[in-house]
């Protein structure tokens, strides 16, 4: 299930420097993009399909974003992330 995918992932993160782990799943890397500004750190992602049918034009369009503060003392030019 998903949230035992997710709890076995923050099990394998044991280092103390991890943040968050945050979960874009549907998203391609491409998508997703983080700003580490202001002592907060933005996490978003879009993506937008466009198909063309014989009945006509459909889009899907997917849009997430999260936000959260960095902890007291943390450098904002050393925080690094991965997707």
């Amino acid at each position: 299930s998903r949230l035992r995918r997710i709890s076995m992932m923050l099990n394998s993160c044991r280092s103390q420097s991890h943040l968050a782990l945050v979960d874009v799943k549907g998203f391609d890397p491409s998508d997703v993009s983080v700003i580490v500004r202001d002592g907060r750190v933005t996490v978003s992602a879009e993506h937008k399909e466009e198909h063309n049918t014989a009945l006509g034009k459909t889009c899907n369009y997917r849009k997430f974003m999260k936000e959260f503060s960095l902890p007291p003392g943390v450098d904002e030019d050393k925080v690094t992330y991965s997707v």
